[in-house]
């Protein structure tokens, strides 16, 4: 393989010197970072993490025990916990949801992520928690940017430079200014990468350019209130090796507004409050980034999405070791699409009006309570209910080159859906911590699942029914001296699973349907961390994910094979070294061409091992150069939930979306 480039990065900003020692510029995260609290994983996006993230929030879940991406390019993959994707797993930006705007799964809600620019990402994991929208069955996950007021006095803040093979370079700079009474914040980062190869040699369609901006103004006229106006604004192109088209546009215009007051000293200990608006403004065509003809009347489209939402909380102190959250959120999200050749040529999209489709509205009240039984024991239980409805505007729906009437045109569904859970948390002695919980969630099915489909018997599949998802969780968190670990384990039970099924035959023409079948998941992820001596630790993480579809008494399909990750790691605080070893097992149950809204399954893939180097040197508490060199061995390999490769002009064509091939890079953090 052709190293295109190797450099060095340098990086500057202003930051608080205690923050920048203990918090942005610690090692570099090689295997997993540790449970936090029983079925909670936190982790800080501005570490160096191996191996390199591609700049989305997908890539970075993916360092995460129990996910995996859907690779489609060299970004804006899908996220998969636990085979699980789509809007089965939360995402959540500083409390607001986002939604795409392509039909084909172009954009999830994590390529609207910059992690450079959060704090700390949270992922909790299946459906214990009713606090963050409904639908959670396979977990939420929190991108989160935090202010402190001790810290916000003065300026300070962080920036980094990372470059590396095939083109590719990341710049990120966060700082705030600020006095007890008040602060600003921004966030700009910028990613660039060209196509890169995979282990073979093989180029791989894959190029993209990402930026984005992020400004906050905040008011703390004391220690307990805070009030805050946020403006985002993102956008960017990337080439997509799955399809014939790429996406020029990437675009995202964001408004919220907060309010905190907590310590109230009365029944009522705290209250929070939220407002906001996305905007996601898409466009993917075959001429930016490929050879294509623009003056075709398909040259482009342009879908888009508005999402509006709020979300107020109320924290409540009861008798004894009580507490309760009770709270409500609503949120209405709007689509439309319009398409046609390129601008300048006859046909021209963006002088289209555009043809709203879909509309889905949803309010909910949950109520969140915890109890402590002692020094040791807890439970946590939580009630949800949503009162969910979409309505369908399309008066035709395209059937490979034709059109046919829709059936479901103007019909608007209305559902109100339950969600539960309660869990039992039990610390024994100082050193571990185990818990078993059983939580039950009802999911509305999503704009991919009821507009971009069809069913089996229809051109629409709008009546597809709501899935119901029961789970048991159950695992131990543990730290004593030199070790610490968790573990955590489930089993589900899911009716009227939305499958997606593609190449169904309706006269002559395939198409893609959803169907309802019932479904068995069950699975387990663990950690483990031990220090050998002063400066040297080994740690270790597996995953592990079964899926069955009842109904058909076959595999379910999407499901990615077992994993483990090895690391050794050294680090006296002024020099680091870290290995990595990847393992995954090879992957036969399979369920050919059924899966989920992003992807169904190809055939069986055979097993595959990545080995990872990376070192660092603190030259001071403030500054951190990091450099690494991801598949060492230049394996070629693609994960087995990967998308199809298509046929790209001046591109070979592979089975999956191939992994890319030796990588290496350099970073550069500075904070003071």
């Amino acid at each position: 393989m052709k190293l295109k480039m190797i450099a060095v990065s340098v990086a500057l900003a202003l930051s608080n010197p205690v923050l920048a020692a203990d918090e942005a510029l610690d090692e570099v995260v090689v295997t997993a970072p540790q449970s936090s609290a029983p079925l909670t994983v936190k982790t800080d996006p501005k570490k160096p993490r191996q191996p390199v993230p591609a700049h989305d929030g997908a890539d970075y879940l993916k360092t995460i025990p129990g996910f995996s991406v859907i690779r489609k390019g060299g970004t804006d993959g899908d996220p998969v916990l636990r085979g699980m994707a789509g809007s089965r797993l939360n995402i959540l930006l500083d409390g607001e949801q986002i939604f795409g705007g392509c039909g084909g799964r172009m954009d999830p809600p994590t390529a609207y992520v910059f992690p450079g620019s959060y704090d700390q990402i949270t992922v909790l994991k299946g459906p214990q928690t009713v606090l963050y929208g409904a639908g959670n069955s396979a977990g939420t996950v929190l991108f989160e940017r935090s202010i402190d007021r001790d810290a916000q006095i003065g300026t300070h803040g962080q920036a980094s430079l990372m470059l590396g093979s095939f083109g590719r370079n990341d710049e990120m700079l966060s700082a705030t200014t600020g006095s007890e009474k008040y602060y600003v914040r921004a966030d700009a980062t910028r990613s660039h990468a060209n196509d890169y190869q995979d282990g073979g040699g093989v180029a791989v369609h894959s190029s993209y350019t990402r930026w984005s901006g992020n400004a906050a103004l905040g008011w703390t006229p004391d220690d307990a209130t805070r009030m805050e106006v946020t403006l985002a604004k993102s956008d960017g192109e990337a080439a997509y090796a799955d399809r014939a088209v790429d996406g020029s546009k990437f675009a995202r215009d964001n408004f919220g507004a907060k309010f905190e007051k907590r310590n109230l000293g009365g029944t009522l200990e705290a209250v929070e409050a939220q407002v906001y608006y996305n905007y996601v403004d898409h466009v993917m065509d075959i001429y930016t980034l490929r050879s294509g003809d623009p003056s075709s009347m398909m040259a482009a489209m342009n879908p888009d999405r508005k999402t509006t939402g709020g979300r107020a909380v109320g924290t409540l102190q009861l008798a004894g070791d009580s507490q309760l959250k009770l709270g409500l959120d609503t949120q209405n999200n709007v689509h439309t699409n319009r398409m046609g050749a390129a601008p300048g040529y006859m046909g021209d999209y963006t002088l289209k009006a555009r043809s709203k489709d879909a509309e889905f509205k949803n309010l909910g009240v949950f109520g969140e309570w915890h109890q402590d039984v002692g020094d040791t024991r807890r439970v946590i239980a939580g009630l949800r209910a949503d009162s969910w409805q979409a309505t369908d505007f399309r008066t035709m729906i395209m059937r490979g080159m034709t059109t046919v009437m829709n059936p479901t045109a103007n019909q608007t569904r209305k559902e109100t859906l339950a969600s539960g859970f309660v869990r039992y948390e039990q610390d024994n002695s100082a050193t571990h911590t185990w818990y078993v919980g059983a939580g039950r969630t009802a999911r509305a099915p999503d704009y991919w699942e009821l507009f971009n489909k069809e069913s089996l018997t229809t051109a629409s599949a709008f009546n597809t029914s709501s899935e119901k998802t029961t789970q048991l969780d159950v695992g131990m968190n543990y730290r004593a001296g030199d070790l610490s670990g968790s573990v955590s384990a489930f089993y589900s039970k899911i009716t009227d699973f939305n499958l997606i099924q593609s190449n169904v035959m309706k006269g002559m023409t395939a198409v893609t349907v959803t169907r309802n079948v019932d479904a068995t998941t069950y699975g387990a992820e663990t950690g483990v961390t031990y220090a050998l001596l002063d400066n040297w630790k080994v740690d270790g993480s597996l995953a592990y994910v079964h899926g069955s579809n009842d109904t058909d008494g076959t595999a379910l399909g999407q499901m990615p094979p077992l994993e483990v990750r090895f690391g050794l790691n050294y680090d006296d605080k002024e020099w680091s070294f870290g290995a990595l070893l990847r393992a995954v097992a090879a992957q036969d149950r399979v369920a050919v061409n059924q899966g989920n809204i992003a992807g169904q399954d190809i055939a069986a893939t055979s097993g595959f091992g990545v080995f990872s180097l990376n070192g660092g040197w603190h030259a001071n508490k403030a500054f951190k150069v990091s450099a690494g060199v991801d598949n060492m061995f230049n394996k070629s390999y693609a994960e087995h939930i990967s998308r199809a490769g298509a046929m790209v002009t001046g591109y070979t064509q592979t089975t999956r979306v191939n992994e890319m091939g030796r990588n290496l890079w350099l970073k550069g953090d500075f904070v003071f």
